[in-house]
């Protein structure tokens, strides 16, 4: 029996274990900064399957190792949710982890606990079927991802030491394969005023008149942003606003403003930040880009700026052939090679630390954040075939 028919009977075989596995990740709930029981949870299931080293940093990030060789690949799964929302919009019990026609349904099904458990199955068939090679693999469950992108890969790249040569994102991709997105980053706009009694506004500055015109020009600014051709086009919106005054009464002498800016391929923090800064009326505001600082399950702090950076891999990349090959030889079909419309953990992998990254996940991003989230068991199967035949092609490929 060839070995793509050995790996493809395995991962048919641990269908069953891998559905029981995502099923207890989906009973336990794993908001950002609340991942603990669910990180105990797969270090129980690495072990159990026989990964030769499982590590949790002080972050709370969970690193299953397998292999100890030159090239280090790694595969990421944020292991992380959104909160429910409005319950009542659920059909099934969000944690419950319904099992219905071939479908699991849960908040974290496709965003993405189904990757993890597709993974560590995928390391288990590596070990069974003795596909190591001069490589170490680390199968990664990481934290914070859905409030801070990136963040858990600057943590163990520039704390853990590890830092991979190429990395897997299992990020739902309705089991295409993908090679970068658009970044991201957060500003608030601050304009100052000067605060009077209501009834005589002239004798003030209102901080909201100030803002009029800055939020009309971002309004035009976002007509005129940089488009690519595979990324597509740069946006920019005003998402919240406050204020501040002394009263109901008062003149307000403050106004600020948060603005969602997605950046397409060229565009950077500094550019944007310069955007801004141009429009009419901006002279005297002041711009900044907003810092993440909240602790994780650990307690521990690792601050950061909201600055999630754009990133590509080439088509004729290594790493992307490699990830194509594989399909093919697997699948016996032609992969569609894509990009995601939201933002992954490549920010930091990629997009900061220029190490090549690929998405290969299960499910279909249309589920993620909503609530009919779900992945079908047939994608889990697939993406453990997948997993587990990657790393060889792609070390034969550095060959």
């Amino acid at each position: 029996m060839e070995i793509r028919d050995k790996i493809a009977e395995l991962s048919e075989n641990y269908s069953e274990d891998m559905t029981n596995f995502l099923r207890d990740m989906i009973r336990i709930p794993s908001t950002s900064c609340n991942e603990e029981k669910v990180i105990q949870r797969i270090k129980e299931e690495m072990e159990k399957v026989g990964f030769e080293e499982v590590i949790i940093d002080k972050m709370g990030n969970i690193l299953g190792r397998i292999g100890n060789g030159k090239t280090i690949i790694a595969m990421d799964a944020h292991i992380d949710t959104v909160d429910v929302g409005d319950s009542s919009l659920w059909e099934v019990d969000p944690f419950e982890g319904d099992l219905k026609d071939g479908v699991i349904y849960g908040r974290g099904a496709s965003d993405q606990e189904g990757g993890m458990a597709a993974m560590v199955y995928g390391g288990k068939i590596i070990k069974e079927l003795g596909l190591t090679d001069d490589y170490t693999l680390y199968v990664t469950g990481t934290v914070m991802e859905e409030d801070c992108d990136g963040l858990c890969w600057q943590y163990i790249i520039e704390q853990d030491k590890i830092k991979p040569d190429f990395v897997v994102i299992t990020e739902p991709t309705n089991l295409n394969i993908y090679r970068g997105h658009r970044g991201r980053m957060e500003m608030i706009v601050t304009t100052k005023g000067l605060s009077c009694h209501g009834s005589a506004p002239e004798r003030g500055i209102n901080a909201i008149y100030k803002m009029t015109p800055i939020i009309e020009g971002i309004e035009k600014l976002n007509e005129n942003l940089k488009d690519d051709e595979f990324l597509g086009k740069g946006t920019v919106t005003v998402t919240q606003i406050f204020f501040k005054s002394p009263s109901q009464c008062a003149v307000p002498d403050e106004c600020t403003i948060q603005l969602d800016r997605r950046l397409t391929f060229g565009e950077t923090m500094d550019s944007a930040v310069a955007e801004i800064k141009a429009l009419p009326g901006a002279e005297e505001a002041i711009v900044e880009v907003l810092t993440y600082a909240q602790p994780s399950y650990t307690g521990l702090v690792y601050p950061t700026e909201k600055y999630y950076p754009t990133w590509v891999v080439p088509e004729d990349h290594v790493l992307v052939k490699s990830a194509v090959e594989t399909y093919k030889n697997m699948f016996k079909s032609e992969p569609k090679v894509d990009k995601w419309t939201f933002s992954t953990n490549g920010v930091a992998t990629m997009g900061r630390f220029n190490i090549p990254t690929m998405g290969f996940g299960p499910a279909n991003e249309i589920y993620a954040h909503s609530p009919k989230d779900q992945i079908p068991v047939k994608h889990l199967v697939e993406a453990c075939k997948f997993y587990a035949a990657f790393p060889k092609t792609l070390i034969n490929n550095l060959k």
